[in-house]
């Protein structure tokens, strides 16, 4: 018998290029996409290994762990990397990137992070593609949680490199990932002899056999499923608008922060900038761990800093995040919430209200969950009629 998902025509090439002039437009680039057969660490590390080389330095924009990742295969690519680090619960500034480009002249590699899911901050691309361009180094950025839950335009920033990813706001799959390559790009990968050749982490052998060839052929046999469901994806925000999917996770994530704050009686005593009394400028291990309030407190102190993508919490001191988040689940398994990564998990939770869950009903139940697991784990007292209101103010009901 036949199977739906099994029993397929073969994908041609002309539909995969189809699928690539799709995603081009998505970036909003002119430049050549290619669509990588996995998941988007591979055309990160690709980037790497094809951009950075012994006698390049790399400034390595670090505000949560991929950036850590990022630094580690410069390093290993023989690389000068210089780490312009700062706290997790923050954004970079192009201030901050321009000051270490002109400390040091000889960078020629930037490497940054849109948002980071992991810790729930953004940072300011278009400002910082601007300092990057006038310095003259070649500028990668990972936007796999930031493509499609904010604005993201890849020629106008001056990105060279973009990789995306479509499992988190784009609502599709994990298997299938592309970068976008600027011609600077592609110049550079060329003359670095240390680029991967014949190999699966290799662009320039994307470039030769695929579009230098004129998309006729493709290089090997395409991963067909997650090729079908990226197109579907990017199908389903053509169809609802980019601007309108953009908008919904704005409003998913601006929800959450302000019912997050209501829930716990802190909505008006929180300063302006999102920061509680008591925070400090820690960002893993325990460090700038909310001291007061007894509630959830956003990890990211100014609400401009906050990724659209997922908002990450803090427990109250003395509370496991881990335990709250197993509590919260065991109510309602499909909620997406998880306990932070490493040094994280026992004080950091984070909503991911990405793809099918940036909704206003996902919101609700997941702070009604939170504060419930709060009551039971922390003895907390919380406010889940504020919060309601909090969100609903936000985000009415009707939209």
């Amino acid at each position: 018998m036949t199977h739906p998902l099994l029993d397929l025509p073969p994908l041609t090439a002309t539909r995969f290029a189809e699928i690539e002039r799709r995603v081009a437009r998505l970036l909003r680039t002119e430049q050549d996409v290619v669509i990588m057969q996995g998941e988007a660490l591979l055309p990160l590390e690709a980037c790497i290994r094809s951009g950075a080389r012994p006698d390049s330095t790399a400034l390595n924009i670090v505000t949560g762990p991929y950036g850590q990742t990022f630094g580690n295969w410069l390093r290993d690519c023989g690389a000068h990397v210089v780490d312009l680090t700062v706290p997790f619960h923050t954004a970079v500034t192009a201030r901050q990137v321009e000051q270490a480009l002109a400390e040091h002249p000889e960078i020629d590699f930037v490497s940054l992070v849109h948002a980071e899911a992991a810790t729930g901050n953004t940072n300011p691309v278009a400002e910082i593609g601007k300092v990057v361009r006038a310095h003259g180094a070649l500028f990668m950025v990972d936007a796999v949680a930031s493509v499609a839950a904010e604005p993201l335009l890849v020629d106008a920033w001056g990105v060279d490199l973009c990789v995306i990813g479509a499992q988190k706001a784009m609502g599709g799959p994990a298997g299938v990932s592309a970068v976008s390559v600027s011609e600077r790009a592609w110049q550079r990968f060329a003359e670095n002899p240390r680029a991967p050749r014949r190999s699966y982490l290799s662009l320039l052998d994307w470039k030769e056999r695929w579009i230098d060839g004129g998309r006729r052929v493709l290089p090997h046999a395409p991963a067909q499923l997650e090729m079908l469901a990226l197109e579907a994806c990017v199908e389903r925000i053509e169809e609802a608008g980019l601007d309108t999917v953009t908008t919904r996770h704005a409003r998913a994530a601006e929800a959450t922060r302000a019912g997050t704050l209501a829930l716990s009686g802190a909505a008006s005593s929180a300063r302006a900038d999102g920061q509680s009394d008591g925070q400090s400028d820690g960002h893993s291990g325990g460090q700038g761990r909310t001291q007061s309030g007894g509630g959830l407190q956003p990890y990211v102190h100014d609400a401009a800093d906050a990724a659209p993508v997922a908002t990450t919490l803090r427990v109250p001191a003395g509370t496991d995040a881990s335990a709250l988040v197993a509590r919260a689940l065991a109510a309602d398994p499909t909620l997406p919430v998880v306990a932070g990564g490493g040094a994280l998990a026992q004080e950091m939770i984070r909503v991911n209200h990405y793809g099918a869950d940036a909704t206003v009903d996902v919101v609700h139940a997941t702070l009604a969950a939170l504060g419930a697991a709060l009551v039971e784990e922390a003895g907390a007292t919380v406010d889940l009629a504020a919060a309601r209101r909090a969100v609903t103010a936000v985000w009415p009901q009707s939209e």
